[in-house]
């Protein structure tokens, strides 16, 4: 599996995922909507810990530098 996400992806994908987690965890959301957020958070932080995006395949999209 190749990198397609750049430095500033991985770090966005983190920070968007940790609010989220919070979101979840400080109860402000609750029900389906807290349960689809959290996991939302976890695949963000996931993908960015591998610097995979599936999502991005298809369109053939990468973030990274060519250096």
């Amino acid at each position: 599996m190749f990198k397609n996400m750049g430095t500033y992806d991985r770090i966005a994908r983190v920070a968007v995922g940790l609010i989220l987690g919070g979101l979840y965890l400080g109860g402000v959301v609750e029900g389906t909507v807290a349960i689809v957020l959290a996991v939302v958070g976890v695949v963000m932080i996931g993908t960015s810990a591998v610097g995979f995006c599936p999502a991005y395949l298809p369109f053939k999209f990468s973030t990274k530098s060519e250096k």
